[in-house]
């Protein structure tokens, strides 16, 4: 396990300023970036290289100029969310600007079948959430990183995890406000193994996916 602390990624807002605002963003354990959109129930689109691809690719997608997803989607199918898909260190992640889709607790089961998942979520009025999802053992914790102390899952209130929780920069007691969101990301990375940075988000390349809005 890492140690990865809020303080770690406070870089991400400043760099992505839209995913900074709102965004969603999915890990599951041991399968191919393809079969994660899938999951999603996804139609796939074209590639891109880079986060800034993906960002750019959802502005146009929601301004309704994606000339890609006008070929793909009927005018039956028109309201679904985009989703871009990688490969990280034998995780497939998905990240979804302005998305909610991996936060869903009834598709949060379909996407980790058959291995883990960990998750997540804030949008542009701060609500939030965090899943850590194991096949066959449910919702090992589930919280929202405003309100850490109130936690759900078997692993809630497991011996070790209020500490890790304050390791990663969650404050279980006190001042909520500060880097709730970046240790939302430490802890990720603490789960996972899997360090995100600007060098590595950029060189990624994604597949851009259209995945039916619930």
């Amino acid at each position: 396990m890492t140690a990865a602390h809020a303080t770690d990624y406070t870089w991400f807002e400043q760099r992505y300023p839209v995913l900074g605002e709102a965004y969603c963003l999915t890990q599951v354990q041991g399968i191919a970036a393809d079969e994660l959109l899938r999951r999603f129930d996804a139609l796939p689109g074209r590639e891109v290289a880079g986060l800034d691809a993906v960002v750019e690719a959802w502005e146009t997608f929601d301004d309704g100029e994606d000339e890609e997803a006008g070929a793909l989607l009927d005018d039956d199918d028109d309201d679904r969310l985009l989703v871009a898909v990688t490969a990280l260190d034998g995780w497939a992640l998905a990240v979804e600007p302005y998305g909610y889709l991996g936060s869903l607790h009834e598709l949060v089961p379909r996407l980790a079948g058959g291995t883990r998942l960990v998750s997540h979520f804030r949008n542009v009025n701060a609500v939030d959430s965090f899943h850590w999802w194991e096949h066959g053992g449910g919702s090992r914790l589930h919280f929202e990183p405003l309100f850490a102390d109130q936690r759900h899952g078997s692993d809630a209130e497991a011996p070790g995890i209020p500490e890790l929780l304050t390791a990663c920069g969650f404050d279980l007691g006190g001042e909520r406000h500060r880097l709730h969101t970046e240790a939302a990301f430490a802890l990720a990375e603490r789960l996972t193994d899997v360090r995100l940075d600007e060098e590595r988000l950029e060189a990624a390349t994604f597949r851009i996916g259209y995945a039916p809005r619930p």
